[in-house]
This record gives structure tokens, C-alpha cells and sequence, in this order.
């Protein structure tokens, strides 16, 4: 369905100088300053597959995104989206892909909601029987009945959000691209997209790929992960293998009796003899509670990330 290979991402702008004579120098010169935003990146995504692309702030996530969508030009390499170019075909390519950034609304600021979404069919020329039974399901699984008639602008933010899932497949396109389609939601509103996001894609029915920072959404919807860091792919296979290969130490967390909070936290590596560190900590102070800490996704993510930073 999505194939990248060697995929780069070069921004330029002129260089800049201080001072009053700086600034005439700037608009004059024909220096630049190159930033290299994805850096020969390279992965395949089968039909039907939801993967998590993830990456630190200013890792290239959103930018391939907008790549993949067409939305911006590579400097190189090759995309093709079910057997598009985005960028050169962007017409075809907007009607087979659903796109939700988290930051950004498609919808019509001053129109109800159900008014943004009659005009989203429109523009997607979705005949009227299609429509009425695409909505519906928009309705039932994000439950939009309550709020169908409100203006865009009065929309809490978890309801704008259900409001753009709903704009973005109402068309029914084979591929979902979602970035940070959770930031800022409370807990119901994550799971109410999570659970959207897990029935849009049943029976392979929709391929999504996922650029998000909150992990417990990559955790409740993908089985596999590109990580990327400074442009450049770093890992590309399942979660529990990526957790296998960097994981730090487990943990033995221990909180000590007395009135003061005292909490002890001791690395445990993989002979470690866990009764007897603790038989050892129980002879020297009183013991509240203990408990062992085991690495997840978060824990090997910042491990990866602070190495390639050091």
C-alpha cells in the first residue's frame, strides 16, 4: 500500500545576518542554510497494517506525513501510495487518503458540525445513499449525535477531534493518516479514538499509520513501529522486539518506612538475586512496600533517544 525508498527532505532558506546592514546583506546574498529534515528513509506498509511512526519532536514524523500526502515535494527519493505519486498526482491521491492533524481542524470554523461534513461529501463527490450510511456509522462509533447541530467553534476539543475522524473517513478511503490525534484529549475522549481508530482498521479494512507522542496509543493499536530520529530510521519491526533488544534494567522500587517519604530505586540486571537484595535492604530498614518496575515502551525510547543524542 505505502512504499518509501531513500526518501530526503532538504529545507533551504537564506542565511541571515545581524545588525541594520545585516538585514540589506540578507536580502541581497545567496547564501543558504540547508536543514535536512528526513534523511534517506526507506520502509514498506502492507495493506490492512497499522504502524506507529514515531520520532522526538523534530524527528521528521510530520514532515513524511505531509510527504506521503502530497501536501509537500521530497528533495529525493521515491514514494508511491497505492501505486500514486503523491505529489504529482495529488487529486487521486487526496481522495484515497484521510488525514487528522492533531493541531489542525478541516472543519468549517462557523458551520455545524453535520454542515462541515455534508460539505466534505460534496467535495468528495459521495453519493447520497453512501452518504446517509457513512454518517451513520460516523455516528454510532464516535458518537456524534449530541453535538451533530453545534458550530465547529463551540466544539470542546475531544468533540472537534471525533468531528475531523469523522470528516477524514467519511469518504471511506482505504489509507488514515493520523498525527498527534490525541494530544490534549482526557482519558474517554483517548479511548473513544482509540477504539474508532481499532474498528476503522478491523478486517484490514483501512491502513493506518500513526505519528503520535502519547504511547499508550501505539500500545493499545500497533504491532509494529518506525522509529526515526534526526531524519533517519533508527528501528523498523514489532513492539515487543524493539522492547527485547533495548530495554534498560528491570527495577526493584522501594519505599521505606517513616515519617519522612524515602524511596530507594535499585537497577536489577539479569543475575541480579532479587531475595537476597531485598533480604539485605529489609536488615538495614524498615520496608512500607516494594514492588519491581518493568521496562516499556517509554523506558526504551528514552534509552534510544539519549544515546543517539550522545
Amino acid at each position: 500500500m505505502i512504499r518509501v525508498e531513500s526518501l530526503t527532505k532538504v529545507f533551504r532558506r537564506p542565511r541571515t545576518f545581524p545588525g541594520v546592514l545585516g538585514s540589506l546583506r540578507t536580502l541581497v546574498t545567496r547564501q543558504y542554510e540547508e536543514r535536512v529534515a528526513v534523511d534517506d528513509v526507506s520502509f514498506e506498509i502492507p495493506r490492512g497494517e497499522v504502524v506507529g511512526y514515531l520520532g522526538a519532536n523534530g524527528a521528521g514524523k510530520s514532515t513524511t506525513v505531509k510527504m506521503l500526502t502530497g501536501i509537500l515535494t521530497p528533495t529525493s527519493g521515491l514514494v508511491e501510495v497505492d501505486g500514486r505519486v503523491p505529489w504529482r498526482d495529488r487529486t487521486a491521491n487526496a481522495r484515497a487518503v484521510g488525514v487528522v492533524f492533531g493541531q489542525r481542524s478541516q472543519l468549517w470554523w462557523d458551520l455545524p458540525l453535520i454542515e462541515s461534513l455534508r460539505l466534505v461529501g460534496d467535495l468528495y463527490d459521495v453519493p447520497a445513499d453512501r452518504f446517509t450510511a457513512s454518517l451513520r456509522r460516523m455516528r454510532d462509533l464516535l458518537g456524534l449525535d449530541d453535538f451533530l447541530d453545534t458550530p465547529v467553534r463551540q466544539l470542546s476539543l475531544g468533540q472537534r477531534m471525533r468531528g475531523d475522524l469523522a470528516a477524514a473517513m467519511l469518504y471511506e478511503p482505504p489509507i488514515l493518516y493520523l498525527d498527534e490525534p490525541t494530544v490534549g484529549l482526557d482519558v474517554l475522549a483517548k479511548q473513544a479514538v482509540r477504539e474508532f481508530i481499532a474498528d476503522t482498521n478491523r478486517d484490514g479494512r483501512t491502513t493506518v499509520v500513526l505519528t503520535t507522542h502519547d504511547l499508550a496509543d501505539v500500545e493499545a493499536l500497533c504491532k509494529r513501529i518506525i522509529l526515526i530520529d534526526k531524519g533517519r530510521l533508527l528501528y523498523d519491526g514489532g513492539i515487543d522486539a524493539l522492547v527485547t533488544a533495548y530495554a534498560p534494567p528491570r527495577r526493584l522500587v522501594v519505599h521505606l518506612a517513616g515519617a519522612a517519604e524515602d524511596t530507594r530505586t535499585f537497577d536489577l540486571s539479569g543475575d541480579t538475586p532479587v531475595p537476597a537484595l531485598i533480604g539485605q535492604i529489609a536488615a538495614e530498614h524498615a520496608i512500607r512496600d516494594l514492588s519491581i518496575e518493568e521496562p516499556g515502551l517509554e523506558d526504551v525510547l528514552k534509552r534510544i533517544y539519549a544515546e543517539s543524542a550522545g
